[in-house]
């Protein structure tokens, strides 16, 4: 230990004594016990979670070692997959293609009867269900016919009186001869006697003259149908005094069965009309829906007027049904599509598988690696939604119908779906523009 010296005070090195350690401390400590079980534990332990981690961390072990040595950096990422753009596509088709003229129509019954009464007296009995079909002879409505009945005893009476007078007649005649002969009677007498006899006979062709209306009367009372139809609402119920001077009618009956259409077509159109009319040919009429998805109905032209409407610049064509199905009405909303050609074997595509520019009209072709080549295409005739393609697209080729907006040539597409295309004949009905488009 160094103290601090005084002044002048000599220096002294004291020698080191090592200090006395309690025996109690200078004992050697207990050592702690061993650890190689809790180690051996941890090692189970790992290697059976190990074990059993291992099939799902497999694949991924897999991925790292195919990746190849140096693994890309932020800087040398790989290029990004050119985006598919989705489209829809048809396939192009080589079928027969119906042109048609359109054109909207009402439907018109060749006989519409009002039935009423041609006597007067109480509606008896009521022998038709509204709406039925009748056929022409039935029995429909039965009026009172005993006043009817009356007036024919009353008639067959008087001819058997007149009969009567005209035997007595001829017999004075007869007498009347034969005491001329002698110069009993003059020749007066004798005339007028032939003139009673004719009176007589007058008078009985009066009387049957009144049967006869007896049994007319009768026979009015009977109300038949006048031809075959349906009928309509009754107007009229029984118990009530019906009138030959009526102006409402008991029903009204129309034939169905055949029955008309009236249509109307553009003038431009007359001459080829009238040409197929000219040369024979039965040219066939459909009658759609006014939305264009039902046919109701398939006739034949019937006539075509004889002039024109200035006002419209359209002509009126009729056309004639058998409607078997009933489904047609007088005085209904139709379209008429009336077939004017055919034309065979056309290549035919979607009218939205065409696309028009300012310089042409192209196509978007899918080729087989999924790319689009614009192709230019000269079209035909269009009916509904298909077009004719004259040159530029050949059967089996698939165009884009929808998505066309980001095409270009070389643009990679994925075709969401193939729409299904328009049976052979080209039958559908147009979806929107009822008039014909011919190419320009």
């Amino acid at each position: 230990m160094i103290s601090k010296l005084a002044p002048g005070e000599p220096f002294v090195v004291e020698p080191l004594v090592p200090e006395r350690v309690p025996a109690r401390e200078s004992q050697q400590r207990p050592q702690p016990p061993a650890r190689g079980w809790g180690r051996l534990v941890v090692m189970i332990v790992l290697a059976v979670g190990a074990y059993i981690a291992y099939p799902h961390v497999a694949p991924y072990i897999d991925q790292i070692k195919q990746l190849k040595w140096p693994w890309p950096t932020t800087a040398q990422k790989p290029p990004k997959a050119t985006p598919k753009i989705p489209v829809v596509a048809a396939t192009v088709r080589k079928a027969d293609l119906d042109l048609y003229l359109n054109g909207l129509g009402t439907v018109t019954a060749f006989y519409t009867v009002t039935l009423r009464s041609r006597v007067d007296g109480e509606l008896m009995q009521v022998k038709f269900n509204e709406g039925q079909m009748v056929g022409e002879g039935d029995l429909l409505a039965q009026i009172d016919q005993r006043p009817f009945q009356v007036q024919l005893t009353q008639a067959q009476g008087t001819l058997l009186k007149d009969e009567a007078a005209l035997q007595v007649n001829q017999l004075n005649l007869d007498r009347y001869k034969q005491l001329q002969q002698v110069h009993q009677v003059t020749q007066q007498q004798v005339d007028e006697q032939v003139a009673l006899v004719k009176q007589s006979q007058g008078a009985i062709e009066s009387d049957k003259a009144m049967i006869d209306n007896a049994k007319l009367q009768m026979t009015y009372a009977r109300i038949t149908a006048p031809i075959s139809g349906r009928i309509g609402l009754r107007m009229v119920d029984p118990g009530n005094m019906v009138h030959a001077n009526d102006v409402t009618g008991m029903a009204v009956i129309t034939q169905l069965q055949p029955i008309a259409l009236i249509f109307t077509i553009p003038q431009d159109d007359i001459t080829e009309v009238q040409r197929k009319v000219n040369a024979g040919q039965s040219l066939v009429v459909e009658a759609w829906d006014r939305d264009f998805n039902d046919k109701l109905a398939t006739g034949t032209l019937l006539a075509v007027d004889n002039q024109v409407d200035a006002t419209t610049g359209t002509v009126k064509l009729k056309a004639v049904f058998k409607n078997e199905d009933r489904l047609l009405f007088p005085n209904q909303f139709v379209n008429a599509r009336l077939l004017i050609s055919t034309l065979p074997g056309a290549v035919l595509v979607p009218s939205a598988g065409v696309q028009r520019g300012p310089n042409s009209t192209f196509s978007y072709v899918v080729k087989p690696d999924n790319t689009v080549e614009m192709r230019t295409v000269v079209i035909g005739p269009t009916e509904g939604d298909q077009t004719a393609i004259e040159s530029g697209l050949v059967p089996g080729d698939v165009v884009v119908t929808d998505g066309v907006d980001k095409l270009q040539n070389g643009t990679t597409v994925e075709i969401r779906n193939t729409p299904t295309t328009t049976p052979a004949g080209g039958s559908q009905p147009p979806a929107a523009n009822p008039n014909r488009e011919k190419a320009a």
